[in-house]
């Protein structure tokens, strides 16, 4: 399909592009929609700069690509729940949220396809946003680590970052004075998907794991888990096999969470952040080899 109604300018060899001649405060046709959704495919990630757009008209364009999803750990705005803010006090001098290599809330059944982030408050330098390619990560693997992990399982849960310890909120959350978020039992529950996934739209298998909420391998300990995925956590963020955005105040991006994980950099002691992020439900991952399901998606 070629573009004619907007244009599609990659940041980055691995994954990544800007997209422009889009007003995102308007309604999109279908058409540009198809070339958006097209864009998005294929980058991985995409980028819109100098957009304003209001609460309702940013889950607008989110809730063209599905239903939403409300956060179960760090409350949205009061009037719409569905809407995150991400934010960072110029006074915080700790952790920011989602500081760390990862993808969304992938102990859910149906982690995220995505999330919709939109740029309120800027500083001036740092607050980057880094993305790594997991079809990369997956298709650079050897032929003998591919055979194991095509078959496997692990097991995710949020009880790393949410659950009732010390530190789990502040290595992952910029604490109450910047955000509302809470830590709970309920943390401790735990879901198994595939280790390499499917995606449907693509084809394509990406490697489906990350430190922040991966555990283990279903069947195996921890201590008999963690080398390897130590080994796959740093070989999934190769620097080949990344983006780094630049935010300005309006930018937004929209990433892929089932094949990129992202990392928020936190490298702006003393001046104010502010994002607003709406994430879209997605599908139950696909293993390998799950042909009925892939061909109904």
């Amino acid at each position: 399909m070629t573009n004619r109604n907007i244009k599609v300018s990659p940041i980055a060899g691995a994954l990544g592009a800007e997209i422009h001649g889009v007003d995102l405060a308007k309604p999109l046709g279908n058409e540009t929609f198809a070339e958006i959704r097209k864009a998005f495919d294929e980058n991985l990630v995409i980028f819109f700069r100098d957009q304003k757009i209001t609460p309702e008209q940013h889950l607008a364009f989110a809730g063209r690509f599905g239903a939403f999803d409300i956060h179960p750990f760090a409350a949205g705005l009061p009037d719409h729940p569905e809407v995150l803010p991400v934010i960072k006090e110029a006074d915080d001098s700790g952790s920011n949220f989602g500081g760390l290599w990862h993808s969304d809330v992938t102990f859910y059944e149906r982690p995220p396809l995505g999330s919709v982030l939109y740029a309120h408050d800027v500083p001036a330098y740092g607050g980057d946003t880094m993305f790594a390619n997991q079809y990369l990560a997956y298709e650079s693997l050897s032929d003998g680590m591919k055979r194991m992990l095509d078959g496997m399982t692990a097991v995710h849960s949020a009880t790393r970052v949410y659950g009732n310890t010390d530190t789990a909120v502040t290595k992952f959350g910029a604490g109450v004075k910047s955000m509302t978020v809470r830590t709970g039992d309920d943390a401790d529950e735990t879901m198994e998907h595939p280790v390499v996934r499917l995606i449907p739209e693509t084809g394509r298998k990406a490697l489906f794991i990350n430190r922040s909420y991966t555990l283990r391998f279903s069947g195996w300990t921890e201590a008999e888990s963690d080398p390897l995925i130590d080994y796959l956590c740093k070989h999934a963020i190769r620097p080949e096999f990344t983006c780094r955005f630049r935010w300005q105040k309006g930018s937004i991006a929209f990433w892929d969470n089932r094949c990129a994980q992202h990392n928020a950099l936190n490298d702006y002691h003393g001046q104010r952040r502010e994002m607003h992020r709406v994430t879209i439900v997605g599908e139950r991952p696909m293993a390998i080899g799950d042909s009925d399901r892939a061909a109904a998606a």
